[in-house]
């Protein structure tokens, strides 16, 4: 079993949030997650690997991510190289405490899209070149305001995050264990029978059948409301599962492939790539070098 450093942000109960800036010629902090959110910005550390959940990538030359309370999240040297001459890597970290905004003020009209913005960052987003290149300035500013100004500051670049357009969602949402309502009965019986039984043989025929359709008509109506096909869905409910068993435990990559419903090692080991930007062993290494006890 693979432990991931709990980081002990520099936040107090008395604080609203925390901005630092950095310069670096190198990612060397260790795999960790942490009770408060996080809002990271890179500038100039194109082959940089980042981590968030059982999300590989490499990162561009400016990367800004929202990482949600609790959620394993890393960036490594990876690719990326320093050489004399060369700017340093600028980075910006703000973080907030999870309660900063209560959950009764969040559920106000006029919060809607921050709350649904905070809703999906515990499994990871990542924003736009657009989006970075208008936040970049505020952010900077934001390290030299104090005060009540850099609370309601805080609140508006939320705000327009919230509402930015061509933001991803990272981490697969099995492997942080959320569940999604998509405002349907028969979409939300069907994904909680995958869920319960994501080891077992599930076919088209069978998901149908439980949703009173028939296969053509399911087929449509899964691709409508989620955006994807039930065979992508069930996929994903069976990658989330592997990545934790990758991290959780000590079994051979095809052993968990089996017992997450996945009978073709070759076949899972393609997918797994698609999905996570590695391969299961990869993905394993990743978090198996950055064991950290505290």
């Amino acid at each position: 079993m693979i432990e991931v450093y709990r980081e002990i942000t520099p936040l107090t109960q008395y604080d609203c949030f925390t901005i630092f800036t950095r310069k670096k010629k190198s990612f060397d902090f260790p795999l960790h997650n942490h009770d408060e959110f996080e809002l990271n910005l890179i500038l100039g550390g194109k082959g940089v690997k980042r981590i968030v959940g059982d999300h590989t990538e490499i990162i561009d030359d400016a990367e800004l991510v929202l990482v949600g309370n609790n959620l394993p999240h890393g960036w490594f040297t990876n690719q990326y190289k320093w050489e004399e001459g060369m700017p340093e890597v600028e980075e910006i970290t703000l973080q907030f405490h999870r309660d900063l905004f209560d959950d009764k003020l969040l559920r106000r009209n006029q919060l809607f899209f921050i709350r649904s913005l905070l809703d999906k960052s515990v499994r990871g987003i990542s924003f736009s070149k657009d989006t970075i290149d208008r936040i970049m300035p505020r952010l900077m500013a934001l390290t030299k305001k104090s005060g009540f100004d850099s609370m309601l500051e805080l609140m508006s670049i939320l705000h327009d995050l919230s509402v930015s357009r061509n933001m991803r969602v990272l981490s697969n949402s099995t492997f942080t264990d959320e569940n999604i309502n998509f405002n349907s009965r028969r979409i939300e019986k069907v994904f909680a029978y995958m869920r319960d039984n994501y080891d077992k043989e599930i076919t088209l025929e069978g998901v149908a059948k439980l949703a009173g359709m028939t296969e053509v008509s399911f087929s449509r109506f899964i691709k409508k409301r989620t955006g994807k096909t039930f065979i992508e869905s069930l996929n994903e409910i069976r990658l989330g599962h592997t990545s934790r068993s990758l991290i959780d435990t000590t079994n051979t990559i095809s052993e968990i492939a089996y017992k997450c419903g996945f009978n073709n090692l070759s076949y899972f080991n393609r997918i797994f790539k698609n999905k996570n930007g590695c391969t299961p062993k990869e993905f394993r290494e990743n978090y198996a070098g950055t064991r950290t006890f505290v």
